[in-house]
């Protein structure tokens, strides 16, 4: 069962599907901005979903906006480039220009007002508001964003080499179906994997302080969202399959790359937090990735550690644009696409950094008194989802003699996480304190570089590359946290 069997189809059967692709920090906008610019967190600056951490800010207009991977396909390769949905989740908003900003960049442009909805809601087309009610059949955003799409395929010119951008707000709450899908999938229910409802025991205290076990209405709710999230996934399928056939239809879909990924991961129900995404686990962290195109043999699995940064490179690769002459984080995965390899016998990457900056209230919730302020998203059940100190950064490592996750919280413990994800695929066991030194030590060396790593410096080889030098001479004085970094405004 999979609401998402065309897509599947369509473009992982006729190319390759990624088992190891992760997002540099596992919130929306953070997450979307290191697709559009192809740098961590730490380098875009976009932190979390609101104005004040620089989502959709002036000042990531200033300073990003005009970099970004289409931006550079548009003014130097000579592409005619679309966008229509989801942008950033400040998208539109009054103090950073409205719906009039257009990003540099496009072309042609849809950009949804703010986040995500399915009814009700403003497009910026072309920089000029258009208004859209609650009629199925003129308004549901996931067909109004296929059709457009249909649209602009039709009407393209012929001439120059296209770019389009197409970013559905769903699965994304209010997890609003189409009237016929609204009742599929009315048998299941969120996936019970071994750390479903479980107590994360020995992990950082927002997670020891989630209830378990859950409490019957929470189970039920997160099951109900589940559902209502694959139901809305069914539309998304369709909107794939419409632009596949009419690409096929056209003569183009030989000669067309198509991706398909997503900004984040999402838990229900794992080690008990009923739902959301934000914290460093497997389940929110990594992605979809699935890839098709010229020169790409069907049917393929690639174990290949990729990450959202990647993508920007890797598709202005595509274009014939250098990109080293760009200030990215990621690297192009192009090359790769082409041959199937072994994964033991080159040298691509062995990691990667996650970022976050965790979010709380600086007063306390009124329907959770007894949790105090610092905490945010404590729904249902008072369960908390978020806090100030849920700030953390990992290095994901997957390489041809390990598969780990190693992350740090920036916290008065400075508490340390670790897995084998070899041993341990569902994260139950955290080995911080029965792990060596010297490993703990070439780790937090690998993360402090990483974390302030910028361009070329975030390509180097990481602890478990053959190529991999430690230098204890070169130890950062201390732990010093590099998150100070994160929170320097732009100027």
């Amino acid at each position: 069962q999979s609401p998402l069997n065309k897509a599947k189809k369509l473009i992982g059967e006729e190319g390759i599907s990624f088992t190891n692709a992760f997002v540099a920090s596992p919130l929306c906008c953070p997450s979307r901005a290191s697709i559009l610019t192809g740098k961590y967190p730490h380098n875009h600056h976009v932190i979390n979903n609101t104005l004040e951490g620089n989502c959709s800010s002036k000042a990531w207009q200033k300073s990003e906006e005009a970099n970004a991977f289409p931006a550079l396909l548009r003014a130097h390769a000579g592409y005619q480039t679309f966008f229509a949905g989801k942008y950033l989740n400040q998208y539109g908003h009054s103090e950073a220009g409205g719906v009039e900003h257009v990003p540099p960049g496009w072309s042609h442009w849809i950009g949804l007002e703010k986040n995500s909805k399915y009814y009700n809601y403003t497009l910026s087309v072309n920089g000029k508001a258009q208004k859209h009610g609650a009629d199925y059949s003129k308004d549901y955003l996931t067909d109004v964003l296929a059709n457009m799409s249909l649209d602009f395929l039709q009407y393209k010119s012929s001439f120059q080499p296209f770019f389009m951008m197409v970013s559905t707000p769903a699965p994304h709450s209010p997890w609003t179906a189409a009237p016929q899908y609204q009742n599929s999938f009315n048998a299941t229910k969120a996936p019970r994997d071994p750390n479903f409802n479980v107590h994360g025991k020995d992990k950082h205290w927002l997670i020891r302080q989630a209830k378990t076990p859950m409490s019957n209405s929470s189970v039920q709710f997160l099951d109900d969202a589940f559902r209502k999230r694959w139901r809305t996934l069914l539309s998304v399928d369709d909107l794939v399959e419409k632009i596949v056939k009419t690409l096929e239809v056209r003569g183009e879909l030989d000669n067309t790359y198509i991706f398909f990924t997503s900004d984040n991961g999402y838990h229900t129900g794992q080690f008990s937090l009923p739902m959301d995404k934000r914290q460093l686990y497997e389940f929110d962290i990594r992605v979809p990735l699935m890839v098709r195109g010229p020169n790409i043999k069907p049917n393929q699995t690639s174990q290949m550690l990729v990450a959202n940064v990647d993508l920007g490179p890797t598709i202005l690769d595509i274009a014939g644009y250098n990109v080293n002459k760009t200030q990215m984080d990621g690297t192009s995965f192009l090359p790769k696409l082409f041959t199937i390899v072994n994964t033991t016998q080159y040298v691509w990457r062995t990691d990667i950094l996650v970022e976050y900056e965790g979010e709380g209230n600086n007063v306390s919730d009124p329907a959770c008194p007894l949790l105090g302020p610092g905490v945010s998203e404590c729904f249902p059940d008072c369960v908390c989802e978020d806090s100030y100190n849920n700030t953390y950064a990992c290095v994901r490592t997957v390489a041809a003699s390990a598969n780990l996750q190693y992350c740090e919280f920036d916290d008065n413990q400075v508490f340390v996480e670790v897995y084998n994800m070899t041993a341990d695929p569902y994260q139950l066991t955290n080995i911080a304190d029965s792990i060596g030194q010297d490993f703990l030590e070439k780790m937090n060396h690998r993360l402090m570089m990483l974390q302030s790593c910028s361009g070329q410096s975030c390509r180097t080889p990481g602890v478990y590359d053959p190529r991999y030098k430690f230098d204890p001479r070169q130890m950062f004085t201390g732990r010093s946290w590099r998150f100070n970094r994160l929170r320097q405004t732009m100027k």
